[in-house]
């Protein structure tokens, strides 16, 4: 019998970050891809620039339009011979991805003055795009993200951290602000990184060694959960309602084990959430992780890094801004000097700092003792702003980081700390 090359046939589609009311990326090349039958002309076509590509023989595309000046509204036309799409209300202008666990999830809503400040939105120029939950260790070609404009209704779930950074952003700007949210609270940086970044680095038997004995695990651990779930509901209604009387947050209901499909596997979110966004055109990426490897700072020193440099490099942007959040403080003030798991991951935090165009907003005056959500989302919006004000779009004197320490000398009994000069300088509290 004779053998035949078949020819992949697919209707044209587009990847799913692109939609109704999204934000393209001024002022740099914009990619935009997805499928379409093999050897088809595919065309793409927004505010009079225009792009083409030919479908491969798997039937995949990618077009890359010319930079484009911040505006809209526009349409964004993309056709091919046997079909086309069309998505309305597309405007150009910043975009950048707020990523990391639950303090960067943390709903408006919920942020301090939440009923307020979701009521006072009316910041049309303001999109979001919010990534569902998406666990797996096969890495994903596109997951579903609508796009929404900023209205009292959709903002409520939005991202307070980022909403608070878009909205001083679009105020100093002028120009249309998109934000992609790919956030899941309760992860380990690990989740986040594609698994040839975890693999070529040291700690790697042991990420890998912790996570197959958890699955090896958990149908014994899941078993004995579901047999324990009455009780531990019973335990929790109560412990929630003596918290309440007592003015107290409640305590969290006792998770079930992790298994294969778990948020904190290995790879699971970037093969989920990260790796269906690249190479969508992007300004840079704020990050507000960490509290959930607190145990590990050390590996966390090696890990952050490397998934810094990760993305960038799956993202093919160059050095994008990375700007990241340091944990806040949390728990009771401690009345002697002591070891501190949060306060070595800072540390760990920091040493991120030596990669470029990185920054740091500090949290350490912003978190609370009894709860690990801080509800001040306003200042931490704004001080990941800030970073971007002065490092990237060029304002003067806005004390964007506070003094870093540079160095230390002994001098008898003492020892004396230098900072470099920022910000208004070093005050205790």
């Amino acid at each position: 019998m004779p053998l035949t090359n078949a020819v992949v046939h697919l209707a044209l589609a587009a990847a799913s970050i692109f939609g109704d009311h999204m934000v393209l990326q001024r002022d740099q090349p914009v990619p935009v891809w997805g499928a379409a039958s093999a050897g088809e002309e595919v065309v793409v076509a927004v505010a009079g620039r225009e792009a083409k590509a030919v479908a491969d023989a798997s039937g995949a595309w990618k077009a890359t339009l010319p930079a484009l000046a911040a505006g809209g509204p526009f349409t964004l036309k993309i056709t091919s011979g046997s079909g086309a799409l069309q998505f309305t209300n597309v405007a150009v202008g910043e975009v950048w991805l707020a990523s990391g666990q639950s303090n960067m999830e943390w709903p408006l809503l919920s942020a301090r003055d939440g009923t307020n400040e979701v009521a006072a939105v009316n910041h049309p120029m303001i999109r979001f795009a919010r990534l569902p939950h998406v666990s797996t260790n096969a890495p994903m070609s596109s997951v579903a993200a609508p796009w929404a404009v900023a209205t009292p209704s959709s903002a409520r779930s939005f991202s307070a951290v980022a909403w608070f950074f878009a909205r001083d952003l679009e105020k100093q700007l002028r120009v249309p602000i998109g934000i992609i949210q790919a956030a899941w609270g309760g992860t380990m940086v690990e989740a986040w990184m594609p698994t040839a970044a975890i693999t070529a680095l040291p700690e790697t038997h042991a990420i890998f060694d912790r996570w197959n004995q958890l699955v090896a695990a958990y149908p014994a651990l899941k078993k004995k959960y579901d047999e324990d779930l009455p009780r531990l509901k019973q335990e929790w209604e109560a412990a929630a309602a003596k918290a309440k009387a007592e003015g107290k947050p409640a305590p969290r209901l006792a998770r079930p084990p992790p298994g294969p499909g778990s948020p904190n596997g290995p790879a699971n979110l970037w093969s989920g959430m990260i790796h269906p966004l690249a190479p969508v055109a992007i300004r840079g990426v704020i990050w507000y992780q960490g509290e959930s490897n607190t145990p590990r700072a050390e590996q966390y020193q090696r890990l952050f890094p490397a998934m810094i440099r990760a993305w960038r490099e799956q993202w093919a942007q160059g050095e994008f801004p990375f700007y990241f959040v340091q944990l806040a403080n949390y728990r009771a003030p401690k009345s002697a000097p002591g070891g501190s798991a949060w306060a070595e991951l800072r540390e760990a935090q920091a040493k991120a700092l030596a990669l470029p165009a990185t920054g740091m907003a500090t949290a350490i005056d912003l978190g609370e003792e009894k709860d690990i959500h801080p509800r001040n989302k306003q200042e931490v919006g704004r001080r990941l702003a800030l970073l971007a004000r002065a490092r990237v779009y060029g304002e003067k004197d806005l004390g964007d980081s506070g003094p870093m320490y540079r160095s230390m000398t002994v001098e008898g009994a003492a020892i004396r700390l230098a900072f470099d000069a920022r910000g208004g300088g070093l005050a205790t509290r």
